[in-house]
């Protein structure tokens, strides 16, 4: 058997992947298009963060700020593109980040192009443009966004501003050791926190319970970040980071911030550097740093590495006593979440997991989709120290 290898295209200039944001803004309900060309994306090598329906214009920049992207696609199929784009390309200048090149896809016609670009929309796709006219316009664009020098970036880190912590953390999964040391930071790092993994199998729900634990403990008062790691794809070394649509705000919030990072060639379920990007969350000062791995296996230990603070998602049905008496992730665990316990079965697992181990380890059951045993775990997160 032959694996296909990672698209030319994209990597020979650069040795990373181009990042882009996808959004769907507005009230156009049809995501069937834009789900396809993110995949397109991520086969051609792409790092894609996809946000979702029904997205507004301020939350779509300011994801694209924390995600610090390369390039900003937006997908439209109504009327509305022309006031749309003006909104976002203000909401760009409002949070400083006009260097990132915004590009349109959708039913657009044709007089509307040059008014489009003369607004500052750098490109305009429509449905017969070519996926490798479309992948080369990218790539030119991601090597024309001006990168800032590291010392103007560690000012704006110490000025307290989101960009340069977002910028910071690219800079770090993008430079080898030789070229950043984190003691660069060492003045600025070291603010008091807790750092909990969250873990377990894919479609456990990792992500909507984390937005949700997330949110509930914003109203709580503290400060949160998260680092969620999807898998990068062996054969083309793109990505599909998904994560992030199950935590979209409508409104920005400076006290929530939201990374999604590749696991790239790191093995266990979590991605490179990751330990370099919570000493800069923690020096921006977020009290509780959620770190979501890949959707893990039975051998997949590699968020102990990190923390020693980690839950385990599981779903009702999901194993008997002998199967949560394994070793590997079941005994790694400092506490046990049976999410979707909405469905049947989650009371047998709850005993079997009591059975399996004992009661030193607490075991919730919680549904993350109607807000049922969220406040037991925010509970059990805020009396862990901060360190």
């Amino acid at each position: 058997m032959t694996l296909r290898q990672p698209d030319a295209t994209l990597h020979s200039m650069e040795p990373y992947p181009i990042r882009i944001l996808l959004a769907k803004i507005g009230l156009d309900g049809h995501d069937r298009g834009v789900k396809l060309l993110a995949r397109s994306f991520r086969d051609a090598g792409l790092e894609v963060i996809y946000t979702g329906l029904w997205q507004t214009s301020q939350a779509t920049v300011y994801a694209a700020l924390q995600e610090d992207v390369d390039v900003i696609g937006v997908s439209l199929h109504s009327a509305a593109h022309m006031d749309i784009m003006s909104e976002v390309l203000q909401y760009q200048k409002q949070f400083g980040i006009e260097d990132i090149p915004t590009v349109l896809g959708g039913i657009i016609p044709a007089a509307d192009y040059q008014p489009l670009k003369q607004m500052g929309v750098a490109e305009v796709f429509n449905p017969g443009s070519s996926m490798s006219n479309i992948l080369s316009t990218l790539q030119k664009l991601a090597d024309h966004r001006p990168k800032p020098p590291l010392p103007q970036l560690l000012d704006g880190f110490r000025s307290g501003q989101m960009k340069s912590v977002a910028r910071l953390i690219t800079h770090i999964q993008r430079r080898s050791a030789a070229d950043f040391s984190m003691s660069d930071l060492s003045s600025t790092t070291g603010t008091p926190s807790r750092v909990i993994g969250i873990t377990g199998s894919p479609g456990v729900g990792k992500s909507s319970f984390i937005a949700k634990l997330a949110r509930m403990l914003r109203s709580r008062g503290e400060r949160v970040a998260v680092v969620a790691v999807d898998p990068t794809s062996p054969l083309t070394g793109g990505a599909l980071l998904g994560d992030r649509l199950r935590m979209m705000g409508q409104e920005p919030d400076n006290g929530f911030f939201v990374r999604s990072v590749a696991s790239a060639s790191e093995q266990g379920g979590v991605g490179p550097k990751v330990a370099d990007i919570i000493s800069l969350l923690r020096g921006y000062g977020f009290q509780t740093i959620l770190i979501e791995t890949v959707g893990s296996g039975q051998g997949d230990t590699a968020i102990l590495n990190i923390t020693r603070n980690i839950l385990l998602l599981l779903m009702p049905s999901s194993g008997d006593d002998i199967q949560f008496a394994k070793a590997g992730i079941m005994e790694i665990a400092s506490g046990y979440v049976i999410n979707k316990s909405d469905l049947p079965g989650a009371d047998v697992t709850h005993n079997h997991l009591l059975e399996a181990v004992g009661g030193d380890r607490p075991v919730w059951q919680v549904s993350a989709l109607h807000d049922r045993g969220l406040d037991q775990v925010a509970d059990w997160v805020q009396k862990i120290a901060l360190q």
